[in-house]
């Protein structure tokens, strides 16, 4: 069950108070007090978590300072839509807004490996106007004597040229709840020129701890990758994880999942559930094609497969775009295999622009 309050009533308020001393008749059911900023004001929510059933809504209703109550049946109580429910789709972040109508693309290194391809993609991305990147500090990787980032080092001229080049948020994944802590001191030491949106990369899909952390958070967003041998369902309820501690700034990241079906791709595809998450939560929806497809084949067209899969996950609604992009692909220390060059990215974000007016045709036709 979630109450919601009016926007005068905080959490150690009188009327919260009130209903916290009626709910004490209800000794299983937990209790949690949660703020959140809504498009047009503050939203107050207590969630009661625990057999619900037998508190009277209408009773509930009753209480000074609540605006409504309502039964949340689903199991997604804090990424899903809910009949009556007043959250916001999406978030705003550094002058960004992420929600389910707005287009991003996330370009970078999975791994940043130098400080000049860093400026070399920074520079790129300024004078076509995206103010969004992919800076990988932390990286994992299969075999332990792989390149795994240069970590809290690179943090510093990383933020510096971010900040340079007027990049408003860099998605970096995190591995564990140290990391957090790393990034969050050297952007106050550099004065905050940038933003940053925490990943969860696939490999910690069900890291529940990792989750909790970066829930427990409100500094920074979350971008959730899928796991990669995780059902939809699986993923979703580790991503509630991270709403559940407080966070609900998140985006639900598609990346392929990993069967031998999806050969010769690195992963099988999985961009046809977009719509299936735009319909079951408030996340902006994000797709990664490079993981996915994970080469630079091309098809008989003359179309790069990354460029085919990332068509698919925009015609049917995706928000964001997380793509591999590296000036000298050749001397990359993690994915060289599936980086585009920078012609190439000149390429794909025609070939996106080309997918989403095709989208936005279909809108007015259809609805």
């Amino acid at each position: 069950m979630i109450i919601f309050f009016n926007q005068d009533t905080h959490s150690d308020s009188k009327e919260v108070e009130d209903i916290r001393l009626y709910l004490d008749k209800f000794p299983k059911i937990k209790l949690k007090f949660v703020e959140l900023q809504g498009e047009t004001r503050p939203m107050f929510e207590l969630h009661l978590i625990g057999p619900t059933h037998d508190i009277p809504l209408d009773v509930i209703e009753t209480f000074p300072g609540v605006e409504r109550a309502i039964r949340v049946s689903s199991k997604y109580r804090q990424i899903g839509k809910h009949k009556q429910d007043i959250a916001p789709i999406g978030f705003t972040y550094n002058g960004l807004k992420f929600d389910q109508e707005t287009m991003h693309i996330f370009a970078g290194p999975c791994a940043v490996d130098t400080k000049e391809n860093t400026e070399e993609l920074f520079k790129i991305l300024k004078n076509l106007g995206i103010k969004t990147a992919r800076m990988g500090a932390y990286k994992p990787r299969t075999s332990p004597y792989d390149f795994q980032g240069h970590g809290a080092e690179c943090l510093p001229w990383v933020f510096e040229l971010a900040g340079k080049y007027d990049i408003k948020a860099i998605a970096m994944e995190v591995l564990k709840e140290s990391h957090i802590d790393e990034i969050t001191n050297e952007l106050e030491k550099a004065g905050n020129p940038t933003g940053v949106i925490l990943q969860t990369g696939t490999r910690n899909a069900q890291n529940f701890e990792l989750l909790k952390a970066v829930g427990s958070q409100t500094k920074f967003p979350v971008l959730y990758k899928r796991g990669m041998g995780l059902t939809l369902e699986e993923s979703l309820n580790a991503c509630e994880y991270i709403a559940s501690e407080g966070n609900r700034n998140i985006i639900f990241c598609l990346r392929g999942v990993k069967t031998q079906l999806g050969l010769p791709h690195r992963n099988l595809v999985d961009f046809s559930q977009v719509p299936v998450l735009k319909r079951l939560t408030r996340l902006p929806v994000c797709i990664d094609p490079s993981h996915s497809v994970g080469t630079k084949e091309r098809s008989t067209d003359g179309i790069l497969d990354i460029f085919h899969v990332t068509a698919q996950g925009i015609i049917v609604g995706a928000n964001i775009i997380m793509v591999e992009i590296h000036p000298n692909p050749a001397t990359a220390l993690c994915d060289a295999h599936q980086a585009l060059l920078p012609d190439e990215f000149m390429l794909f974000l025609k070939d996106v622009d080309i997918s989403r007016k095709a989208y936005e045709t279909r809108l007015k036709e259809i609805t």
